[in-house]
């Protein structure tokens, strides 16, 4: 499943360590990225081959973090931070614009395949509560207004060329994986 490309990128990122397992979570990454934003069963037992793992050792970091996706995710991944800073100013409200506007609820893909919808725990950015995610982009102190506005612009722009985290984790030494 994983290009060799893909799988030299993981052992770059494992000779970074001093134990190679370390790399599990740029790992994770590189392969989400070479899927198109998701990590199939296929790529999580690639990633344990070239680590030396068990796959279900890779699948219990998958369960813990949130930013690993198990399934095929839309052209736009909304990530709205529903924890207690965020809760108390506005954060249900900003999901109840993502479901009227797009149809769809927290963990769940619009039919037209535009954006996915994720409840997450803290963003760490609670001086800029409510605050969201769109494919790894901040958004601080967001209205329903503001969330209503940015869904219809997202959806004009016709999505970007990628999905999901194309652009938010690529150190300095691993190369950049292009969909073929």
């Amino acid at each position: 499943m994983l290009s060799e490309q893909a799988k030299d990128a993981i052992r770059e990122q494992m000779a970074r360590y001093p134990c190679s397992r370390s790399a599990l979570g740029a790992a994770l990454y590189i392969a989400q990225e070479e899927c198109g934003g998701w990590v199939p069963h296929e790529a999580v037992k690639d990633v344990a081959e070239v680590m030396g793992l068990e796959p279900a050792d890779v699948q219990s970091m998958m369960s813990f973090y949130v930013m690993y996706n198990k399934e095929p995710i839309g052209k736009y991944l909304i990530e709205i931070c529903h924890n207690v800073s965020c809760a108390l100013l506005g954060a249900q409200k900003l999901i109840h614009v993502v479901e009227d506007k797009c149809g769809i609820h927290p963990g769940e893909t619009s039919e037209d395949g535009m954006f996915t919808l994720k409840g997450v725990e803290c963003l760490a950015a609670c001086g800029g509560a409510p605050c969201l995610q769109v494919n790894g982009h901040f958004h601080f102190n967001v209205t329903p207004e503001q969330m209503s506005k940015m869904i219809d612009q997202l959806r004009a722009e016709g999505g970007p060329d990628r999905s999901l985290y194309n652009a938010a984790y690529v150190p300095e030494k691993t190369c950049r994986i292009q969909n073929g």
